[in-house]
């Protein structure tokens, strides 16, 4: 790594060019191909979908930093609310538990 008086480069907050020029290439090609896009999703099974959906949002959405409770005690009132479930059966006796709770 070099030490001294910066001589080149970018200034500081100049936009890569050539990261721009891909970006806007991508969204031209996404822009150009949605109806193919859409009857592809339509051809996959409903799980497929929402994955395949759910992957597309993360370059579009931004993605949420996981944040962690790390003070549960029993004097801060906190119920954490955990939920398992497996099958539709378990579905229909949460909503039912939670509606007859709250």
């Amino acid at each position: 790594m070099a030490i001294g008086v910066k001589t080149g480069g970018r200034v500081a907050l100049t936009p890569n060019k050539d990261k721009t020029l891909i970006r806007n290439s991508f969204q031209l090609l996404i822009e150009n191909n949605l109806e193919q896009l859409e009857t592809d999703l339509k051809e996959l099974k409903p799980f497929e979908r929402i994955k395949v959906i759910l992957e597309i949002a993360k370059f579009v959405v931004p993605i949420l930093k996981a944040t962690e409770i790390t003070d549960v005690s029993e004097n801060n009132n906190f119920t954490p609310l955990v939920i398992n479930i497996t099958r539709g059966e378990d579905i229909k006796k949460f909503i039912k538990e939670f509606n007859d709770q709250y």
